[in-house]
């Protein structure tokens, strides 16, 4: 299988305050999580290596909302109060990124994969996911 180059996606809240770059595939694979906070919000998981995302501006709007054991940093726009990308529980050492909020134009096709949040310990039993690249 040959693996697919990776692109440079732009993205960022809803105000624009906020705003990032991302390393991954034209053709994502992303994960919609059933727990109680990314279902709410209707979070579509790309999870990236840290080395893979670049906060381009609005570091100073940013505020972190955490909860249960506290390793998810959560990061939310205080001034629009998206959350357009985090430090998930799952990969402490990368970042997730909604693929809701990426730009248009640099995403050939999206496959969304059910991912069960709910019952997070049985999901990774080791306490951590691994990273596709």
């Amino acid at each position: 299988m040959v693996e697919e180059p990776l692109v440079t996606h732009h993205g960022g809240c809803h105000c624009g305050r906020v705003r990032f770059e991302v390393r991954a595939p034209a053709a994502l694979s992303v994960s919609e999580c059933n727990c109680s906070m990314c279902s709410k919000a209707g979070y579509l998981h790309l999870v990236v290596r840290a080395e893979h995302f670049k906060l381009l501006s609005g570091a100073d709007v940013l505020t972190t909302y955490t909860f249960n054991t506290g390793t998810a940093q959560h990061l939310f726009c205080s001034v629009c109060g998206i959350k357009s990308f985090y430090v998930p529980r799952s990969h402490p050492d990368g970042f997730s990124v909604n693929a809701r909020c990426l730009d248009e134009g640099t995403v050939r096709e999206q496959t969304v994969r059910p991912f069960d949040g709910r019952n997070w310990e049985r999901s990774y039993p080791n306490g951590r996911g691994e990273f596709e690249r």
